[in-house]
């Protein structure tokens, strides 16, 4: 595969750095020679910069545009998200799939560096999938620009210079927080699938869209409101190879975040019970509301889940007048 998500992340920050005022994003000399983009620490950020944002997490191998959708009765801004590399493009760089932890440093992190450190190793084993650059480029989910101590590890586990390392940064409680989170619904299903036994590899297409919150300015208010974007109000749809359209349809009738023991609830709810530690929440949930794939050896179609339009409306904050 001569996908580089890397490189390709590489041109996006280049884009990004001629059109900082346009964006409303800063760039900063970090820690130990690094460049840091602040896309809603300090800086105002806007709708572009967050899909800018979403471009990078997928490693520049999908595409990312604004729309406005209906849920029965609410017409809300939507991000919509398509990629034709999907296993590359989501799992391999978008995930979520990097705690960076220092003593003094914390936060998720996301996007094409994960394929040079390969956080978690597990999954690029499994899409037989490895980048080689001696630049790396990473999203932070945090409220506060990386420790000198946090640079240096992420330069390590990337094997590259501090020097060569790009930090975008931007909390859940921002606009493009939220429109990146927002961004993750392909994301989300294709991990889905992968838990419940679809080999991702076989999967050619995928596309999804969720509405964007209203942006809450308590940040664990605003990680609850984005992921019941994802879990209440989106859906996903995938073209794949399957050899058998029963194993299909049995893995996508429990695609849905409704699988889960635990749907149902404001996902800040949630969250709190759990500590506000995610990998106490039980993984059937990081699903979208609605799941469909197509097996493109039988021509089958398969649908599961549905937009759960009352939960949505609490967690968009939405009062009737």
């Amino acid at each position: 595969m001569s996908l580089r998500v890397n490189k390709n992340a590489l041109r996006l920050i280049d884009w990004a750095m001629e059109k900082r005022d346009e964006l409303g994003v800063e760039v900063l000399r970090g820690p130990l020679g690094c460049t840091i983009v602040d896309a809603g620490v300090k800086a105002t950020g806007g709708h572009v910069a967050g899909r800018w944002v979403t471009e990078v997490c997928l490693g520049g191998c999908g595409s990312v545009s604004s729309t406005l959708m209906h849920y029965e009765d609410l017409v809300l801004l939507s991000i919509l998200v398509e990629t034709d590399f999907p296993a590359i493009a989501t799992l391999g760089s978008q995930l979520a799939g990097w705690n960076v932890r220092t003593k003094d440093y914390f936060a998720m992190g996301s996007g094409p560096a994960r394929a040079l450190s390969k956080k978690p190793k597990k999954i690029y084993e499994l899409i037989q999938y490895e980048d080689h650059c001696d630049s790396a480029v990473i999203v932070l989910e945090a409220d506060s620009f990386p420790t000198e101590e946090a640079v240096k590890t992420i330069a390590y586990e990337c094997e590259i210079s501090p020097k060569n390392l790009y930090v975008i940064v931007a909390p859940t409680s921002s606009i493009v927080g939220s429109i990146q989170v927002s961004g993750r619904t392909v994301e989300t299903g294709i991990h889905k699938l992968l838990i419940l036994g679809l080999d991702p590899k076989l999967v050619s297409y995928g596309c999804g869209y969720a509405p964007v919150p209203p942006v809450h300015p308590d940040n664990a208010r605003a990680i609850g409101r984005t992921n019941d974007a994802l879990i209440y109000g989106g859906a996903a749809s995938y073209s794949a190879c399957v050899d058998s359209d029963r194993q299909l349809g049995e893995i996508v009738s429990r695609s849905p975040s409704s699988s889960a023991p635990i749907y149902g609830k404001p996902f800040y709810e949630i969250f709190k019970e759990a500590g506000f530690d995610f990998y106490r929440i039980d993984p059937y949930l990081f699903a979208p509301a609605v799941v469909s794939v197509s097996n493109t050896k039988t021509g089958a179609t398969f649908k599961a889940g549905k937009i759960n339009i009352g939960l949505l409306k609490k967690a968009m904050g939405i009062v009737n007048t």
